[in-house]
């Protein structure tokens, strides 16, 4: 019978010679090392060209890159060869030698085969070529959420109308949308922007601001982010024609421009409109109808004021008035009118008279009245407008919130105002009491700054350390601040030239001439009442060594650009804040002369080399700040030890590195040693780049009064920042174990470890105490790390509960090959419950991500990414291994995203009793999990769902890539809902019978 199954084989495999074409064939049977030599040299090749590749990304991922669609693919596709050729190779080595017909022969024909073609596909995968792998993240899609401040009207609605039937017509392609300010246009453009986004209307749509005073760089700027554009030209045309090819090659696309004042020169700034581009549309937003009818607009759309019954509505919740007390809605009516439908004015004035007694808003209203006699026709909106935030100014209840509402206008319209710089010209300007710390300072400023933002006249910004203040109300602050406090307002107006030649300046305790250039400064200024003066330069201007002279009260000065002799401020010595920015500093040693400085900014002052001995004269210097003096080389032994008021020092990001070890530098002369820390008793914040571990001298220990730091040791793979947390990177350095721990018992926060050789467990359990602190733990490319955290027993007696990790929001681990588990020891004492973003990836040890006792209780948990985790079997585990009762499912109930890929071992997800909990849960991705047997797995003693149907309310995208014949959802007695909008599945038979089972709409499908 073997014979006849031999005989039958040479047969068949004869037939099958001679219908391919016989070289081939033959080749295959005779010629199985040069196919093995073949398969391996392409292979090999492959493999280098995605390891290659990777780094390209990990590059990319770290400059905050988005990874191109197609990079990942193809990594994934060769990724996949490479695994899926495993087997191949071990057949390799099994093969024998064989010289006769027989079932070896067979097999080795077939072998060849197998390697010819895998040969082939590596081959294939080899001829792609990228020239990048990523461009920019473009920002954050225009949104639209009702802030509190504007609520949506039936004004809204019927321009919201209006314009998006204006979008869907060929006929219109300028639609001008005007209203006056503070009436909500811009947070109306935005929703448009969002609908026609989330529509499909458009390809792309774009949106900038404009403002008073254009800038066509900003705005450009502005186009090209969005874009993923990079603009290099430098000349005005070269910049427009730029930016014109890209837009051209958008096939339909919406362009919002905001805060439009006068006409626009679409070609100056490099929009295609018209004949030029018939797929482009612009929406526009002004102030003036008329600018609508300048603009040439098909469609004009007027945004009104709210009618009265909205905006007693608007008005009666800011001002937290109750339907029942008729005595005051009486009075608080007639001040809703007096407000004449704006919802700024509505929302301000409600919130100022928020909690005040009936006379208060007696007053308020007899006010709001008596103003009426001022106004002039053409204005009457504007001084309504200008009498209503008026009254909210007047109703502040602090004196610091005052200032600092008229403080923020000195910056430019539409301005990010970073809050750090607020805070240095706040003391300087004398919201600081001599006794108390620069933090301290920084708090109240913070707090009025939430005040301004409860009443509406300040607004959030895309980040906390930045403030927005509203263009209307930024005009009423600078008429406040010009009539009751001598304030002269001429920021971010692009100038030129010095316009104010034979004027008085007697009468001014505040200028701010930022976001200009000037490039020409008169001699000498008499300002004797002058406490503030903010200016920018153009960066060749040499500012006059007299120019100060007049200046001998200023107490504040910011300069950006030119070139400034600091003996020129001789005379100057009640400055108590001093920030120079991108300035050319000479004559250094003129700072002794200031002894009444308290903070000291020289902010990427390229053509600082070395800080003179004589600042460390400086006896009430609070703060100094190098940030970004990337040429700096040398700071004197000692200076920074003798100012012993020093509160904050940030030195980091790109500046000072030279530290030594002993208080002698290579070359010979004396630099600063980091020991000097230890002299400023009052240090609090400090923010360090610290190249080598080598320059911690034997027995240092940070000063024990830090309250914030930023301290990045090695390679510097992360800009610096102000230190807003306590922040620790550690990047390609040895791993200085005594230094970890002294930083991480000062309350550290945020951690990043990359490429940290030698290092097996990065929190070991004599840390414990200080894990209940950690918002962020990153760690990347740490080739010895086993454990993260080693968790080890409570002390006895210990009233720890719960406590451990409970502050942690964010966890990333990658490419870690030889770590074994996340948490080594019993986890009863850990609790995620702040847990929000979880990523593995490239761990190619780790069997499991929870135990029980913490997958019982993740509430926040949003995100879980699990990549290339070749020996993951479960992300639960079975076993506790604690001997704990667990009395509960695991419960993930804000799990937005699961996406798995290449974990080849992992047999089960979930187990069914969790699903209940995943209610929204709206995308899940598995791929190449080859041995999943379940995603969902029915364990013993699991409590089942009541019908015994799996749903998942919000569930809109399901995809599954792998190659397994296992029933692949869940029990097969369980059902499922799900409400998809995409389905794609690839590599599996089942699909078929599943399907039938579904509703799945709009469906998207591949197999």
């Amino acid at each position: 019978m073997a014979l006849e199954s031999v005989g039958g084989s040479i047969i068949s495999k004869i037939a099958e010679l001679m219908v391919e074409p016989v070289g081939r064939q033959f080749r295959y049977m005779f010629c199985f090392n040069n196919f093995v030599e073949e398969f391996k040299e392409q292979k090999e090749s492959l493999a280098l060209a995605l390891d290659g590749l990777q780094k390209e990304v990990e590059a990319a991922e770290r400059n905050a890159e988005e990874i191109k669609k197609g990079v990942k693919k193809w990594m994934e596709d060769a990724n996949s060869k490479i695994e899926g050729a495993k087997p191949l190779e071990n057949e390799i080595g099994k093969n024998g030698k064989c010289f006769t017909w027989c079932p070896n022969c067979i097999r080795q024909f077939k072998l060849s085969k197998a390697l010819a073609k895998e040969s082939e596909t590596f081959r294939k995968l080899l001829e792609t070529k990228f020239t990048k792998v990523a461009h920019k993240f473009p920002p954050q899609p225009i949104e639209f959420l009702p802030s509190k401040e504007f609520t949506p009207s039936e004004s809204s609605k019927e321009a919201l109308e209006q314009i998006m039937k204006a979008l869907k017509d060929d006929n219109a392609n300028m639609i001008g949308l005007y209203g006056m300010g503070g009436v909500g246009k811009t947070t109306l453009v935005k929703r448009v922007g969002t609908i026609a986004r989330e529509s499909q209307l458009f390809d792309e749509v774009l949106m900038a601001t404009v403002s008073q005073n254009p800038n066509v760089i900003d705005i450009q700027n502005r186009m090209a982010d969005m874009l993923g554009l990079k603009i290099e030209e430098n000349s005005k045309e070269g910049r427009a024609d730029r930016l014109r090819q890209r837009l051209k090659k958008v096939e339909k696309m919406l362009i919002t421009l905001d805060d439009v004042w006068k006409h626009i020169d679409l070609k100056e700034i490099g929009i295609p409109f018209g004949d030029d581009h018939r797929g482009c549309k612009i929406l526009l937003t002004t102030r003036v109808q008329g600018i609508c009818s300048s603009m040439e607009c098909q469609q004009k759309v007027h945004l009104r004021v709210l009618p009265e019954d909205e905006a007693w509505d608007l008005f009666s919740i800011n001002a937290g008035l109750r339907d029942g007390d008729s005595t005051l809605n009486t009075v608080a009516r007639e001040v809703a009118r007096e407000c004449q439908g704006l919802p700024i004015a509505l929302v301000t004035v409600g919130r100022a008279l928020r909690g005040k007694s009936r006379v208060q808003w007696e007053v308020a209203s007899k006010q709001l009245k008596e103003s009426q006699f001022v106004r002039m026709e053409q204005i009457d909106e504007q001084n309504n407008a200008y009498t209503c935030l008026k009254l909210s100014y007047d109703y502040l209840k602090y004196e610091e919130t005052k200032s600092c509402f008229v403080l923020c206008c000195l910056f430019p319209e539409d301005y990010d105002i970073p809050i750090e710089d607020l805070t240095r010209y706040a003391v300087g300007y004398g919201l600081h009491q001599d006794a108390e710390p620069i933090e301290d300072a920084r708090k109240r400023v913070s707090v009025a700054i939430e005040n301004l933002k409860d009443c509406c006249m300040l607004l959030g910004s895309e980040t906390e350390e930045h403030v927005k203040m509203h263009d209307l109300v930024r005009d009423v602050a600078i008429q406040i601040a010009s009539e009751e406090y001598g304030f002269m307002v001429k920021a971010g107006l692009g100038l030129e030239k010095w316009q104010w030649t034979g004027k008085s300046f007697e009468g001014f305790t505040t200028i701010s001439l930022m976001g200009n250039k000037l490039a020409e400064l008169p001699e000498g200024l008499v300002c004797p009442q002058l406490k503030v003066l903010l200016l920018e330069v153009d960066s060749g201007l040499n500012v006059p060594q007299r120019f100060f002279e007049g200046m001998t009260e200023i107490e504040v000065l910011s300069l950006k650009g030119g070139c400034l002799s600091l003996q020129s401020l001789e005379l100057s010595t009640k400055l108590q804040s001093l920030v120079l920015i991108r300035c050319g500093c000479k004559d250094l040693i003129g700072l002794r002369k200031l002894q009444g400085l308290k903070i000291l900014g020289l902010r990427r002052c390229l053509s600082i080399e070395e800080l003179p001995d004589e600042i460390g004269e400086l006896k009430e210097l609070r703060l100094l700040d190098v940030t970004g003096c990337e040429r700096l080389r040398r700071i004197p032994v000692n200076l920074i030890g003798r100012l012993k008021k020093l509160e904050e020092l940030l030195i980091g990001d790109r500046s000072f590195q030279g530290w030594d070890a002993v208080g002698c530098d290579s070359t010979g002369g004396m630099n600063a040693s980091l020991t000097e820390l230890n002299s400023l008793s009052q240090l609090a914040v400090l923010s360090l780049w610290i190249p080598k571990v080598e320059c911690i001298p034997r027995d240092f220990v940070f000063p024990v009064s830090l309250r914030k730091y930023d301290i990045i040791f090695g390679n510097r793979f992360d800009a610096g920042r102000y230190p807003t947390s306590t922040r620790l990177i550690l990047a390609g350095t040895s791993f200085n174990a005594k230094t970890f721990e002294q930083l991480f018992l000062h309350k550290l926060e945020f951690v990043k470890v990359r490429d940290c050789e030698d290092v097996f467990t990065l929190f070991p359990a004599k840390l414990r105490q200080g894990l209940k602190n950690l918002k962020e733990v990153i760690v990347h490319s740490c080739k010895s790390l086993e454990e993260v955290f080693e968790l080890g027993e409570a002390d006895e007696g210990s009233s720890e509960e719960k406590e451990l990790l409970s502050s942690l929001t964010l966890l990333k681990l990658q490419e870690l090959p030889e770590l074994k588990c996340i948490w080594k020891g019993p986890t009863r004492h850990v609790s995620l419950q702040n847990l929000v973003h979880l990523k593995v990836s490239d761990l190619k040890k780790l069997t499991f991500i929870f135990t029980p006792s913490l997958a019982r209780n993740l509430p926040k948990l949003e995100s879980l990414r699990i990549n290339e985790c070749g020996q993951l079997k479960h992300i639960i585990r079975e076993e506790d291994g604690e001997r704990e009762i667990i009395p509960e499912s695991p419960r993930f109930p804000k799990l937005k995203k699961i996406n798995i890929s290449f974990c080849f071992s992992l047999e089960y997800v979930f187990p069914v009793s969790m699903s209940p909990s995943l209610t929204n849960l709206e995308q899940m991705r598995i791929a190449r999990a080859d041995n999943l047997k379940q995603i969902f797995y029915g364990g013993e003693g699991d409590a089942l769902t009541r019908d015994g149907i799996i749903k998942f309310p919000r569930l809109r995208e399901f995809s599954l890539w792998l190659q397994s014949n296992y029933s692949f959802l869940g029990p097969r007695n369980f059902d499922a809902q799900l409400p998809l909008q995409r389905l794609t599945i690839e590599g599996h038979e089942e699909v078929g019978n599943w399907l039938a089972q579904q509703q799945v709409r709009n469906l998207y499908f591949s197999t």
